[in-house]
């Protein structure tokens, strides 16, 4: 079964895109895979698609294989990746803590006031401090 115009179309599109180096829906590594995905249609109607596999294939005679630098750069990004998704872990608990935080000091500010409210115009009772010792005056012999 043929593929429709519009996905024949589409494949053809991502497919000038990809050998161009100008991938907009994925990576650009020249694969049956990223062609599907750059032209965005199923796997299967790629391969439906035969007169397009066959010109793909005449194009990309063997798949391209990437070099240490972009392994690298590769393996760096996934670092990166998994370094920022860590961190956005880590400031998520965070502010966990501090929305519970700030939960706890509304309830105690809300007690407060009812506490103060409750005591109405009386006030606090201050209860003073012990008084300090006073030196004792001197004894009439040492003076």
């Amino acid at each position: 079964m043929p593929v429709s115009a519009a996905s024949a179309d589409k494949l053809r599109a991502a497919m000038a895109r990809l050998l161009a180096g100008e991938p907009v829906h994925t990576d650009g590594a020249l694969t049956k895979e990223n062609l599907a995905r750059e032209a965005q249609v199923s796997h299967a109607t790629v391969h439906r698609a035969e007169d397009i596999l066959a010109e793909w294939d005449a194009r990309v005679a063997r798949p391209v294989l990437r070099t240490p630098g972009e392994v690298q750069r590769d393996e760096t990004i996934a670092e990166l990746r998994k370094k920022l998704r860590e961190a956005r872990e880590q400031a998520a608990q965070t502010q966990g803590k501090l929305d519970a935080l700030a939960t706890v000091t509304a309830n105690l500010y809300a007690e407060d006031l009812t506490l103060k409210k409750r005591l109405g115009r009386k006030g606090i009772a201050v209860l003073s401090a012990p008084e300090r010792e006073q030196p004792h005056p001197p004894r009439p012999d040492e003076a």
